[in-house]
């Protein structure tokens, strides 16, 4: 073989080996560049599903807490409800106290001592004492003398520190004259001039004992008293009549 020959042969073996080896050397880089898109395929799997994961996680407590919060929500509203019963009934309570009060409050006013007057005297008297007193006197004035001596000796025993006293004495004395219980009419008459000797009607008790005395046939007591009388009230239409019966008992 001539020289030239075995130089073109030898050119084209070296050829074939590179050729050769280039082809390993890429087919060696391709693998490489599989198992690093496999490789890259795989972590970005791994990280989908981490992050899918993550979010199911994060939803899952999402859901739990919006059914908390909707719990509390659903209790809140049951306790506003149960306060607002409450208040509901509170207020009706309220109202219903105030409704008591306002009741008390009217018959504390019904009860309470007024300013009266009477005789030409003044003074604070219970309603339940001006009802009995003018109850008495509407009896006395009816003609009904017997139940009126009943109805004022009551009076005095049930309110002895009443301001009416001293009339309630007086009417009674009328009353037991008029059913002529002399003594005790005088009684009374005297009681009721010790109470108020500057009663309106003081002088006209006076001439009531004198009567009195005079219907028990006590002239010297009757003379007395009308003297007294007209001593002590000169001034009284009462002392004139006494003046007058006093001139007929001479």
């Amino acid at each position: 073989m001539q020289p030239r020959a075995l130089w073109r042969g030898a050119a084209l073996a070296a050829a074939l080996f590179c050729a050769s080896a280039g082809s390993q050397a890429a087919l060696f880089e391709d693998d490489e560049a599989r198992r690093a898109i496999l490789d890259l395929r795989q972590r970005v799997e791994a990280m989908r599903q981490q992050t899918d994961q993550r979010l199911a996680d994060e939803n899952g407590q999402l859901r739990r807490s919006l059914l908390d919060l909707q719990s509390q929500i659903e209790q809140m509203r049951g306790e506003l409800a149960r306060m607002t019963g409450q208040n509901e009934q509170l207020t009706r309570t309220l109202s219903e106290m105030q409704s008591r009060q306002t009741t008390i409050d009217d018959k504390l006013k019904q009860n309470e001592p007024s300013k009266v007057s009477i005789d030409g005297r003044e003074f604070n008297a219970d309603p339940k004492e001006k009802a009995d007193f003018e109850a008495a006197l509407g009896v006395f004035r009816s003609g009904q003398f017997a139940q009126a001596q009943t109805a004022f000796a009551e009076f005095v025993k049930r309110y002895p520190q009443s301001g009416y006293n001293a009339s309630a004495l007086f009417w009674l004395g009328n009353a037991q004259y008029a059913t002529r219980n002399y003594n005790e009419a005088i009684a009374n008459f005297r009681s009721m001039l010790s109470l108020a000797p500057d009663h309106a009607k003081a002088p006209e008790a006076v001439l009531s004992i004198a009567n009195c005395q005079i219907e028990l046939k006590d002239t010297r007591a009757a003379r007395r008293t009308l003297e007294d009388l007209t001593k002590a009230y000169p001034q009284s239409e009462a002392a004139q009549a006494g003046r007058e019966r006093l001139s007929r008992l001479r």
